[in-house]
C-alpha cells in the first residue's frame, strides 16, 4: 500500500499513486512491500535494484549506503508488550533519501511513526516545508526514542526482581533474570550498529542531508549514547542479581546443611546411649543404672542445645 504526501508550492496533496508524477517535495510510505510496487518505484525514482532487494527481506543490518542519485538507511526500532517487557518486536524501516523525496518502506506499523506522520500531515510547511531531510531526522528520533520507555519499564522490572531475590529467592527469578538478559542482547545488537549508523548522518558532507539538519542526528546520537549506557548498565545490574540469587541460594543450602548436622549430632548420641542400655544385661536391675540412662537420654541433648546456642551454631 502506498500514501503521498505532497508539497508543491504551498499546497499540500494527499493520496495514492496518481501524486506520484507531480512535480514538488513528496514523502512517498509503503507499507508491506511488494515486488511490483517497490519495482515501480525503482522505475520511477531510480532506486538501485540492491537497494530494492533489501526491501522485500526483513532481515538487514541498521546501515547507510549511498547510491547516484539517493542514500538508502536501514533503521530498526523496538516495541514492547503492554505486560511483557522481555516480548520484543522488531520493527524494521527502510529509507531512500532524494533530492526533494523521501520513502519510508516498512512491514509492520510502528506507533513513533505514525505520530510524526500525523505531525507531518498537520503542518506540512513546517515539517516538509523544511526538506524531506527533516522527515528523516524525525522518522530516525522516533524510532530511537521509542526505546527510552521499554528500558524504562525494564530498569524498574529489575529494581523489583533484584528486591524479590534478596527477600525469597524462587527458581522463577532465575528464569526471570535469563528472559531479560536476552532482550538486553536484543537491543545491544541492534542500537550498536545503529549508533553507527547516525555517527555517518552526523558527519557533515553526506548528500541530500543539509548542514542545519546534522546538528539534528547529532542529538540523535546523544540519545542513541545514552540508550547503550543504559543497556551497560543493566547488564551489570542483572549480573548482580544473578550473583545474589546464588549467593542467597547457597547460603540457604549452607543453613539447611547446618541444622542437619546439628540435629544430627544430638540424635548420634541418643542411639549410643539406647544401644549401650538396650544390651542383653541385667543393667535394669539396678535403679542406678536406670538413672543413669534417664539422664543421659535427657541431659545429653539439653547440654549439647545450649552449647550450640551458645556457640551461635543455632
Amino acid at each position: 500500500m502506498i500514501q503521498v504526501l505532497l508539497l508543491n508550492e504551498g499546497r499540500v496533496l494527499t493520496g495514492g499513486e496518481e501524486l506520484l508524477e507531480q512535480p514538488g517535495r513528496k514523502w512517498i510510505d509503503v507499507l508491506q512491500p511488494s515486488e511490483e510496487v517497490m519495482a515501480r518505484l525503482g522505475e520511477r525514482y531510480g532506486l538501485h535494484r540492491l537497494a530494492i532487494e533489501d526491501c522485500l527481506h526483513l532481515d538487514q543490518r541498521p546501515k547507510l549506503e549511498e547510491y547516484p542519485n539517493h542514500q538508502f538507511i536501514v533503521l530498526q526500532g523496538f516495541t514492547a508488550l503492554a505486560d511483557e517487557v522481555c516480548e520484543l518486536t522488531l520493527h524494521e524501516h527502510h529509507f531512500f533519501l532524494g533530492p526533494d523525496w523521501i520513502i519510508t518502506v516498512h512491514e509492520l506499523p510502528f506507533p513513533g511513526l505514525e505520530a510524526v506522520g500525523q505531525r507531518i500531515r498537520a503542518d506540512p510547511e513546517a515539517t516538509l516545508g523544511r526538506g524531506v531531510d527533516v522527515l528523516l531526522y524525525l522518522f530516525t528520533d522516533a524510532l530511537v526514542d521509542g526505546n527510552f520507555p521499554i528500558l524504562d519499564r525494564f530498569n524498574d522490572e529489575l529494581e523489583d526482581l533484584e528486591s524479590a531475590v534478596f527477600e525469597n529467592p524462587q527458581p522463577e527469578h532465575l528464569q526471570r533474570v535469563f528472559a531479560m538478559k536476552r532482550a538486553l542482547v536484543t537491543l545491544r545488537r541492534v542500537l550498536s550498529p545503529q549508533r553507527d549508523v547516525v555517527g555517518l548522518l552526523v558527519r557533515r558532507g553526506i548528500p541530500n542531508v543539509s548542514e542545519r539538519t546534522v546538528l539534528y542526528f547529532r542529538d540523535v546520537y546523544d540519545h542513541l549514547v545514552r540508550l547503550y549506557e543504559q543497556i551497560d548498565s543493566g547488564r551489570d545490574l542483572l549480573g548482580n542479581v544473578m550473583d545474589g540469587y546464588l549467593s542467597m541460594v547457597a547460603n540457604r543450602t549452607n543453613d539447611i546443611t547446618k541444622q542437619l548436622t546439628i540435629f544430627s549430632t544430638i540424635f548420634l548420641p541418643l542411639s549410643f546411649i539406647t544401644g549401650f542400655f538396650g544390651q542383653n544385661f541385667d543393667f535394669l536391675s539396678h535403679r542406678g543404672f536406670f538413672w543413669l540412662m534417664m539422664l543421659s537420654v535427657v541431659g545429653l541433648p539439653t547440654g549439647l542445645m545450649f552449647w550450640f546456642r551458645r556457640k551461635h551454631w543455632l
